[in-house]
């Protein structure tokens, strides 16, 4: 519960007082960056970019700003993430609308995007320029490693799968926000079900599908347990939901989608990289690399058949 004293008309409030407060509240609250939530819902409610805070951090704000910015503490207060409060998530320099249809963009998933961009930018160096390259994304959700990397390759064009129609109406605004409408096709479906079969082939598949073994559920922070879309946290695939499922039916389908020497990348939980890697070079993968996250997990395992 807010106090009231917040809320008080008879005190002016300056943003530098709001944040000092509202960082102090999330603190009690034991949020993991209770400084980042209250500038990012600040600025929320001033319309304003987190940079106009401090240039104007010594602004009276008015009181009909104040119960607009209360309404969003309580909201966080509730475990709402930040994220669904605002509707909009930073990913890659981009930013993504998100709704509870939707996975949260997560930072250390800007790695898969930099090995698909990598392998794509080695493809194109090797390739007439007419050549068209494709890259997948399955497990789309939001459609951010989909669209960050049509925004960041103007060569390629992505299709992207996901199975929820929900998770596909916001991935396909967030295309056209991006204007990448015309390079990025969306299927919904199970991984490789709704794709067209006729020979389409792909440089890069990536993926980051739902990774979260059931017995974990209770562990997680009640932000992600509470509000995520449970389809896109969990494994549904494997009969005793190891977290796993997804990567297997992965391996055994995606070298058939693949040019000859494509890459597969694929991002990973926390303490997963080498089961999962097992699981790939059972399947007949070779392992091209493994990339760290900025906290030093393994998160990304790149692969190709081996040959």
């Amino acid at each position: 519960m807010i106090r009231r004293e917040e809320g008080s008309s008879s005190k002016r409030w300056t943003v530098a007082e709001l944040l000092k407060w509202t960082e102090e509240y999330f603190q009690r609250l034991r949020f993991e960056t209770p400084r980042l939530d209250a500038e990012v819902l600040l600025a929320h409610a001033l319309a304003n970019t987190r940079l106009e805070l401090y240039t104007g951090y010594h602004k009276p704000v008015e009181p009909e700003e104040r119960v607009r910015f209360r309404g969003l503490v309580e909201r966080r207060a509730h475990r709402e993430p930040v994220a669904y409060i605002t509707g909009s998530r930073e990913f890659y320099s981009l930013s993504f609308e998100v709704t509870p249809a939707v996975l949260i963009p997560r930072p250390e998933t800007e790695h898969l995007v930099e090995a698909a961009l990598e392998e794509h930018s080695k493809a194109c160096s090797n390739a007439a320029p007419e050549a068209p390259r494709r890259i997948l994304d399955l497990c789309t959700g939001s459609g951010n490693v989909a669209i960050a990397l049509a925004v960041n390759a103007p060569t390629a064009f992505v299709d992207a799968v996901d199975s929820s129609a929900q998770a596909l109406e916001v991935a396909r605004r967030n295309a056209g926000a991006e204007g990448v409408s015309d390079r990025v096709a969306f299927f919904q479906g199970d991984l490789f079900s709704p794709l067209p079969e006729a020979g389409r082939r792909y440089r890069v598949i990536v993926s980051n599908p739902p990774y979260i073994a059931k017995s974990d559920f209770e562990k997680l922070m009640d932000d992600v347990r509470l509000t995520e879309p449970r389809e896109a946290l969990f494994d549904s695939k494997s009969p005793d939901g190891d977290g796993l499922g997804f990567y297997r039916a992965i391996a055994r389908e995606a070298s058939r989608r693949l040019e000859e020497d494509g890459l597969l990348a694929l991002e990973v939980g926390v303490g997963q990289a080498a089961a999962v890697l097992e699981i790939l070079s059972m399947s007949g993968w070779k392992l091209e690399k493994i990339v760290k996250d900025f906290g030093g997990i393994e998160r990304i395992v790149a692969v190709r058949v081996a040959r």
